[in-house]
């Protein structure tokens, strides 16, 4: 395992496993098959786990988290809520329980558990931060900013809570109008975010992934799907349910999107799954040949992990993979597979940069503006490369066209996917409350559309102003100059 031969190690832990059936052995063995992209294995050994161990809310909460990293919110939701019934006064369960119910819009149920838990240590750090946020997601900006502020008073030692606290308040600042403010929050909260990882080892290696991905597709010819057509064709496929990918820069409405089409009965969308990484991501698209073999083992691996993930899917349904961290990566799907059809979100690039530097996720908070310049670039170049391939099945939405107008662009997208609009399109908010979201803005797209992000750019200008020479091009190519 700490080689990363994954694959003898799960044979090897299968042999383990049968001699000591007592030993201890079955989380490890579900974890070398998660990582291998079998899921249903992994859960086999997961509740082998639970069955050989103690029914309390740390062993629960330890079997749940594994779900967690794998992306099986429902299950990993279940348990926790199970861990926090089984110990009421277990204080890490019910702060558990209450971060998962916080990827939902169920403010009253977050609400209920954060309210527990500071019954249990009124002080609690993570139970105040989440008091906060509550009541900045239900408006009641005044509280929250008085809590937050609060709070950083305090000098939290929670790592997340010190530098997090920043990020919240900045964008409470933002939406009553003291724009400077919001500015001085955020550097600070990107100051403190590093300390808690290794952040520029990761950077560093992110970027040289991207830059390679991109120098290797850029050197494809246009033809190339056609090539790969001719030793991969359609009889030689291992058969799977229709697919579309819909990817873009981060924070170019593609969360609202896969909202949109996912409240359609005959789409069935994944949150940024970890299908792409587990199986695909290994295709060397520079690679002059790769059998039909090993492209079908990876395709039904994929499609494998996709369905576990979505649970029960009708016959005919149209699969989503909601993903633009994989977009720099187009061209690995597309080798798997050639008959994908592809959605590109666009969104003005200024207000992508501004909305970016905004966001408190752990890979991308401590970003200054140029870097995330340099990280958008590498994406749009990526794709500007991939839709001059002849053959491709391609479609570009833009943000502002679908805030504008829900049904009509709407109408158009889903009719690219081969369908036609539905009426529960039109309320995607009413039923996408319960579904946990990896975007950040959860609150926002579980609410009718509101068009108050368009050309926010402006208002921090002299921000940007040392990348938008940087962007400019862009804004060009896609209609935004």
């Amino acid at each position: 395992m700490q080689l990363e031969n994954y694959e003898e190690a799960l044979g090897l832990y299968a042999r383990l496993v049968k001699q000591f059936p007592q030993g201890g052995l079955w989380a490890e063995y579900g974890r070398a098959a998660a990582i291998l992209g079998d899921f249903n294995l992994a859960e086999q050994n997961w509740e082998q786990v639970r069955k050989l161990g103690p029914n309390t809310a740390d062993h629960l909460s330890r079997i749940a988290a594994e779900y967690y990293n794998i992306r099986m919110y429902s299950k990993a939701r279940e348990l926790y809520l199970q861990a926090a019934n089984i110990e009421p006064r277990n204080l890490e369960a019910q702060l558990s329980l209450a971060w998962i119910l916080a990827r939902t819009n169920s403010v009253d149920e977050v609400r209920a558990v954060v309210n527990r838990c500071l019954e249990l240590d009124s002080r609690n750090e993570q139970a105040l931060y989440l008091s906060a946020q509550l009541n900045r997601r239900e408006n009641k900006l005044a509280d929250a900013e008085r809590q937050f502020r609060d709070l950083i008073a305090s000098a939290p030692r929670h790592p997340l809570v010190r530098y997090s606290c920043h990020f919240e308040l900045a964008q409470i600042l933002d939406r009553t109008e003291r724009f400077d403010e919001a500015m001085t929050q955020l550097a600070e909260g990107k100051r403190l975010a590093p300390q808690a990882v290794n952040a520029e080892a990761k950077r560093k290696t992110f970027e040289e992934w991207h830059e390679e991905a991109v120098r290797k597709t850029k050197s494809l010819p246009n033809n190339i799907l056609e090539t790969w057509g001719k030793s991969y064709p359609p009889r030689a496929r291992a058969p799977a349910a229709p697919l579309a990918f819909l990817g873009g820069s981060a924070r170019s409405g593609t969360t609202l999107l896969e909202k949109i089409l996912d409240a359609h009965p005959a789409v069935s969308a994944c949150d940024e799954s970890l299908a792409f990484p587990v199986t695909l991501s290994s295709i060397d698209i520079a690679a002059p040949a790769i059998p039909a073999q090993r492209l079908n083992v990876l395709r039904q691996r994929y499609m494998k992990i996709l369905t576990k993930l979505l649970g029960p899917i009708g016959n005919g349904t149209i699969l989503l993979d909601k993903n633009p961290t994989a977009t720099v990566y187009l061209p690995a799907f597309l080798r798997a597979f050639p008959e994908l059809r592809t959605l590109i979100g666009l969104r003005d690039p200024r207000d992508v940069m501004v909305s970016l530097y905004f966001q408190n996720q752990p890979r991308s908070n401590y970003l200054t503006f140029e870097r995330l310049a340099q990280h958008y670039r590498c994406v749009m170049d990526a794709w500007l490369a991939v839709r001059e391939w002849q053959g491709l099945v391609w479609m570009e939405t833009r943000y502002e066209d679908i805030v504008a107008d829900v049904q009509k662009e709407g109408s158009r997208i889903t009719k690219f996917l081969g369908l036609e609009w539905h009426e529960n399109q039109a309320r995607f908010y009413e039923s996408n409350r319960e579904k946990p979201i990896m975007s950040t803005n959860y609150n926002d797209v579980t609410q009718p559309v509101y068009a108050r992000s368009v050309g926010r750019w402006q208002i921090y200008e002299k921000h940007l102003a040392p990348v938008l020479p940087v962007l400019e091009p862009y804004c060009r190519r896609f209609g935004y100059a």
